[in-house]
C-alpha cells in the first residue's frame, strides 16, 4: 500500500496551477447522459473521475480521455444501453447515485446501487428520492438498489427541499431538464458546481435560471447534438493550497482562478493576518507570521465549505489564542483530529464544534487518512511539523487531488510516495 513521506519546515516558494473541479465533472459526466456528443476540457485526472467514466461506460457511452489535455470526448448513441448502475462501481463514489435523474429523463427508467457507507456521514439518498417522486417517478428499493421508473415519462412540478442538498439539487435538475412542463426548485444548494452543470445544460439547449435558492428548469425540448464545455477550477483545491501557502509559504502563487468564486475565503485568510494580493485570476501569498484565532461555521455555499474545514483547522493550531470551528453539515467530519493530536495539536471537540488552542508546536509521526479532506489536512499539518511524517492510506487524496506531489514539488515542498 502506498504512503507519503513528508519532511517538514520546508519554506513553500513558487506557482501552482490549479485543476479542474472534480465536484464540478462528475455531475456534468452523468448529465452527458442526455446529449449524443460532449467535449469537457479541463477535467480533473483523478479516481473519482475515473471510476465515473467505468460506470458512464458500463451504461454503453463510449469514451476517450487525452490525458495531456485533459479533455473528455463522450458518444451516447443509444446502442446496448444498460440502465444499470452497479455496486462495484458506486460503493466507492457517492456521486455514481446522480446517473439515476438523466437515465430516468431519457430512458424512463434505472436500476441503481444504494451508495455504500460514507466515512464522514450517512448522506443519505432520501432527499434524491423524494424529488424524482415529486417529478413522477414509481420508486421501489429492493436487493440494495433503486429500482426507478416513469413509462410516461417525467412531468414538471414544483418541489420545495426541506434540507439543503447539492446532490439532491444535481439530481433533480438532470432529472427535471427533459421532463413535461416548468420545474421549480425551491431551497435549493447553489454551489458554483451546480452553477457550472446549469452552464453545461444551458449550453446544450436548456434555459434554467437561478434566484436566490430557486431553480427554474422549463422543458428542454431539442437537446444540442453535440457540445464542448470547459469545467470550472476546484476551489477546494485552491483553498488547500491556500492554506499551505499561509503556513508555510515565503510566496506562492496560484493560477487558472476566478477570485469572484472564493471571495469569502480570500476575506476569511486575511482577517486571520494572511498577507496576499488578489487579482480577478491569480491569487499571491506571502509569508504570514502572526496568525489570528477565528471562529467559523460551515454553511452550504455561499458559507465557509465543510470540504475546507479540516485544512483550516491545521492553520488555526498555528494561531493565537483559542479558534473554534462548528460542523453543520456532516456529523462524523472530524475524523482527522485524533490524528492531528498525535502530531501535537492542541484540540477538543464538544457539541459538532471543535476547539483548537495555538499556537502549537507540530512534530512528525506515522498518522492514517481516513478520508479525502482528513487526508490532506495531515499532509498540511506535516508541511509544518519537525521531522518526517508517515501519511498511511493516501488512496484517499488520489480521488480528489490531481498531482498533488508534484505540485507541491514544485514549490520546494519535500514529499515523496512509497
Amino acid at each position: 500500500m502506498q504512503k507519503l513521506l513528508i519532511n517538514g519546515k520546508k519554506e513553500l516558494f513558487g506557482k501552482i496551477s490549479i485543476s479542474g473541479s472534480k465536484n464540478a465533472t462528475l455531475p456534468i459526466l452523468a448529465a452527458s447522459i442526455l446529449s449524443n456528443k460532449i467535449k469537457l476540457k479541463n477535467i480533473p485526472l483523478v479516481k473519482d473521475i475515473f471510476t465515473m467514466i467505468e460506470l458512464l461506460k458500463s451504461i454503453g457511452l463510449k469514451i476517450t480521455i487525452l490525458k495531456k489535455k485533459n479533455i473528455l470526448n463522450i458518444r451516447n448513441i443509444d446502442q446496448n444501453i444498460k440502465t444499470v448502475a452497479p455496486y462495484k462501481l458506486v460503493k466507492t463514489m457517492r456521486a455514481g447515485v446522480l446517473v439515476l435523474g438523466p437515465l430516468l429523463a431519457r430512458y424512463k427508467t434505472a436500476k441503481i446501487s444504494l451508495p455504500g457507507g460514507c466515512a464522514i456521514g450517512t448522506r443519505p439518498v432520501d432527499l434524491h428520492l423524494f424529488a424524482l417522486k415529486k417529478l413522477g417517478a414509481k420508486i421501489r428499493i429492493k436487493n440494495g438498489y433503486i429500482i426507478a421508473e416513469a413509462k410516461s415519462g417525467l412531468k414538471g412540478t414544483k418541489i420545495t427541499f426541506p434540507n439543503i442538498s447539492v446532490g439532491a439539487t444535481e439530481n433533480a435538475i438532470l432529472a427535471a431538464f427533459k421532463a413535461k412542463g416548468k420545474t421549480i426548485l425551491n431551497n435549493c444548494a447553489i454551489e458554483p458546481e451546480i452553477q457550472n452543470l446549469i452552464l453545461f445544460l444551458n449550453n446544450l439547449g436548456g434555459n434554467i435560471k437561478i434566484i436566490g435558492r430557486k431553480i427554474i428548469i422549463p422543458n428542454c425540448k431539442n437537446i444540442k447534438k453535440d457540445v464542448t464545455h470547459k469545467v470550472i477550477f476546484d476551489r477546494i483545491e485552491l483553498g488547500t493550497y491556500m492554506i499551505a501557502a499561509a503556513l508555510i509559504g515565503k510566496k506562492v502563487k496560484f493560477k487558472n482562478v476566478d477570485t469572484r468564486i472564493v471571495k469569502n475565503d480570500i476575506q476569511l485568510l486575511k482577517k486571520m493576518g494572511i498577507k496576499m494580493i488578489s487579482k480577478k485570476s491569480s491569487i499571491e501569498i506571502f509569508k504570514s507570521k502572526n496568525i489570528k484565532k477565528i471562529n467559523i461555521e460551515t454553511r452550504p455555499y455561499p458559507g465557509f465549505a465543510t470540504d475546507l474545514q479540516a485544512q483550516l483547522m491545521v492553520l488555526m493550531t498555528q494561531a493565537k489564542g483559542i479558534s473554534k470551528i462548528k460542523e453543520n453539515i456532516f456529523e462524523n467530519r472530524f475524523m482527522h483530529v485524533p490524528e492531528l493530536k498525535r502530531m501535537g495539536a492542541n484540540i477538543k471537540i464538544s457539541n459538532k464544534t471543535a476547539i483548537i488552542k495555538g499556537p502549537t508546536k507540530l512534530t512528525g509521526a506515522e498518522v492514517m487518512a481516513t478520508d479525502l479532506r482528513a487526508s490532506v489536512s495531515l499532509v498540511l499539518a506535516a508541511l509544518i511539523a519537525d521531522n518526517r511524517t508517515i501519511i498511511n492510506r493516501i488512496y484517499h487524496l488520489d480521488r480528489g487531488y490531481e498531482y498533488l506531489e508534484k505540485k507541491l514539488k514544485n514549490c520546494k515542498a519535500r514529499i515523496k510516495r512509497i
